[in-house]
């Protein structure tokens, strides 16, 4: 079984959103139901990644960063996650307690060497913080991880 792991930006359009959610989808398409999906669930990206996943018969796993991960994400992101994280077929919490930049970092190292490929939800710029998708594409092409970027014609980022 293909496992792959999601890294992409947050805080998406709703147009931007569903180019994204169509883009993931059609990739997806090519191995499913035979794929893993690794993900920490943060809105936008990762829960279009893991809805789509689950929604074409693959297996979920969640990689938690932080204790209060959850409660740090954006308030209308909660029931999704909620429902997201009960239909994981493992989960895996790291040992932070905070929400932090280094933490969101740890988990997708995590992601990525537990994984065979990237999904990339990326604009090709830098990261704006610690551990953004930028840096998450630089780990895991440093570790020979193949990287597939998915940004479609329209996207954009606020």
């Amino acid at each position: 079984m293909l496992r792959i792991a999601i890294s992409g930006h947050r805080g998406l359009t709703g147009t931007t959103a569903a180019l994204v959610d169509k883009a993931i989808r059609a990739a997806l398409a090519e191995h499913a139901p035979g794929v893993t999906g690794i993900s920490c669930l943060a809105d936008g990206a990762d829960q279009i990644f893991a809805r789509a996943v689950t929604d074409l018969g693959g297996q979920l796993e969640v990689i938690v960063p932080a204790a209060e991960y959850r409660d740090r994400l954006p308030e209308e992101a909660h029931r999704e996650y909620d429902r997201l994280l009960a239909q994981a077929t493992a989960v895996r919490r790291l040992p932070f307690a905070e929400s932090t930049s280094e933490s969101h970092m740890e988990a997708s190292k995590v992601m990525i060497d537990d994984a065979d490929e990237l999904y990339a939800v990326w604009d090709g710029q830098p990261a704006r913080a610690y551990g953004g998708t930028a840096d998450v594409v630089a780990y895991a092409r440093e570790h020979s991880t193949p990287v597939r970027v998915i940004w479609p014609l329209g996207a954009q980022r606020h």
